[in-house]
């Protein structure tokens, strides 16, 4: 893999994983955090360029849609879980 499209991938990495984190429902939050790591950790062999770039797209496209469904969920209010609660309380 070449520097610049490992760069692009940590990059890209990093922002899926921020974005994730701002979902308002626990739920939905560790679902999230949970695919995206999972999803590159599956693809970290991949060297093939073409094959690199069309996860490269995926990513973003999931990326956007994060994005998307962040921002509706935060016109919604959601109750704490009991697992957000006691988290709350521990730090």
């Amino acid at each position: 893999m070449a520097s610049s499209s490992k760069a692009q991938v940590i990059s890209l990495y990093r922002m899926l994983i921020r974005e994730s984190k701002k979902f308002p429902s626990y739920n939905y939050r560790t679902y999230a955090l949970r695919r995206v790591k999972d999803g590159f950790r599956e693809n970290l062999a991949v060297d093939n360029p073409k094959t690199l770039d069309g996860l490269l797209n995926q990513a973003r496209e999931s990326l956007a849609v994060i994005k998307r469904q962040v921002s509706i969920g935060q016109y919604y209010t959601t109750q704490k879980t009991v697992v957000e609660d006691q988290r709350s309380r521990h730090f």
